[in-house]
Parts: structure tokens; C-alpha cells; sequence
């Protein structure tokens, strides 16, 4: 989870058009970065299932009290709506917020995939917005069982119908800006196995151009489970970027204490 939300974080301020970039030199942490609606429907996603709780209500909840954190307005009118009604959509959101629902059944990919579709449904329930976040699920648990990437790789490519044959160099000079599943999760798939480290695979995704906050979070995701994250990237994140969210911090560290007991 806390992969998600600083790859989120870092990303952030790379997400506008006149501040993408195709590099990755650049400052990992700066004053302007922010956590957005990524980490909030992580969270949201976390809190949901270390607690058994609605998820439609859950992340509504979530939405509402971090109203200004770069929802869409498709997100924010459903987040707003009566009815529980999905919105058919394949959108990257599906995959940016469904870490938990890896990290948390660790020993069970069928329990994964229940969680993972619990909280995709309620908002993305087109098959491309569920296969989005089942992909993002899986590749998470299998660096959890500890395989390497190459396996990890075949595993993906061959059950999702997704082309991993680029590498990020590859990629990234005609990479544009895409808001899809489809669009977001290879690269950010690729991001993460092509990595020598957490940091690594984070610069890999926000130096594709792209949803570079999304691109992250997914990335980052998978990252934390292949190579865990440096003390001092995470002490800075909560210290810095997290400061004036308890909240969010409590779930996450409860959701790291139900997994270490």
C-alpha cells in the first residue's frame, strides 16, 4: 500500500501537460508533490477490507473528505450520486487503488481476486476496468511468492492478453498521456519488473510522460512487493507528504500490523 500511495506522491506533480517529462533524472521527492485521489481510494480500498465494510459507502466516505485530491468528474459525480450504480467504465483507477486487496491475501490468489473485484465493481465494472485491477492484483501477489520477474512477466502477458514485450526505453518515446486499463497497466507492469529497485521502478513510470501519478502507484505497487522500500523514502513520505493525514496513516499501518501478526 504505502508503495502505492508514494508513487503516487512522487508522480503527482509530473501529471500536468506542461510538466511531463521523459527522463528520469529528476528530484524524487519536491515541496510541490501531494498525495492525490490515488492514495485516497488506496486507502479507501484498505480500509474497506481490513474492516469488512461496504465499499461503495467506503470509498464515497473517503471521496468526500478529500474532496480536492484530482478526482475526474466522472469519479466525483459518483462519488456525489444516490444510486450505486457503476460506471461501465475501463479507466486506470481500477488498478491504482487495488494493492491492498494483494497485500492483504498474501496466501490465497482466489481471496485476492474476490477482494480485487469487490472494490473494482462498485465503480468500474466494465471487463476491461476488472481485468486492469485483477492484472495489477496478480503481479503484486506473485512478487509477494517471490518470483522473479521474467515469470512474473509470462504469468501477466499470458493471462491478461497484455504486450510486454517492450522494454521502458521502448516505450517511452511515444508514450502519450492514457487514462485507460489498457493504456496504464502494461507500462506500468513493465515499469516495475524492469526495475533494479523501489526508486527505480517509480522513475521508470513518471518518465514514460503519462498519468505519471497512476503510472506510479501501480508501478510502486508491485515494487514494494519485488524489492520493499528504503527506510528513509518511507520515513520521508509520512513525514512530509502524509503529516496533515492521520488518517490515511492509520490504515496503513494498521493494514501493515494485521500482516506482520
Amino acid at each position: 500500500m504505502l508503495g502505492a500511495i508514494i508513487g503516487d506522491i512522487v508522480g503527482s506533480i509530473y501529471e500536468p501537460k506542461d510538466r511531463r517529462i521523459k527522463t528520469k533524472n529528476f528530484p524524487f521527492f519536491s515541496e510541490d508533490c501531494r498525495f492525490t485521489d490515488d492514495s485516497v481510494c488506496t486507502t479507501a480500498v484498505a480500509d474497506t477490507l481490513l474492516h469488512d465494510l461496504p465499499p461503495a459507502e467506503t470509498m464515497r466516505k473517503w471521496g468526500k473528505r478529500y474532496p480536492r485530491c484530482g478526482f475526474s468528474q466522472i469519479f466525483t459525480n459518483w462519488i456525489h450520486s444516490e444510486a450505486d450504480a457503476p460506471n461501465c467504465t475501463f479507466r486506470n483507477g481500477a488498478a491504482m487503488r487495488v494493492s491492498p486487496a494483494a497485500f492483504l491475501n498474501r496466501e490465497d490468489l482466489n481471496a485476492a481476486f474476490v477482494a480485487a473485484d469487490k472494490v473494482t465493481v462498485i465503480s468500474h465494472d466494465h471487463p476491461e476496468g476488472v481485468k486492469g485491477a485483477r492484472a495489477t492484483t496478480h503481479a503484486i501477489w506473485l512478487a509477494y511468492q517471490a518470483e522473479d520477474a521474467a515469470a512474473i512477466r509470462e504469468v501477466i502477458a499470458t493471462e491478461y492478453g497484455y504486450d510486454l514485450t517492450q522494454t521502458v526505453d521502448n516505450i517511452r518515446p511515444d508514450y502519450v498521456f492514457d487514462m485507460t486499463c489498457q493504456g496504464t497497466v502494461p507500462p506500468a507492469v513493465t515499469c516495475a519488473l524492469e526495475s533494479e529497485s523501489y526508486e527505480d521502478a517509480v522513475r521508470n513510470a513518471v518518465s514514460l510522460g503519462g498519468d505519471s501519478d497512476t503510472l506510479g502507484s501501480i508501478a510502486g505497487a508491485i515494487a514494494e512487493a519485488l524489492h520493499g522500500i528504503p527506510t528513509e523514502i518511507k520515513e520521508q513520505a509520512e513525514s512530509c507528504y502524509l503529516a496533515n493525514a492521520p488518517d490515511i496513516r492509520d490504515i496503513m499501518q494498521e493494514m501493515y500490523r494485521t500482516v506482520s501478526n
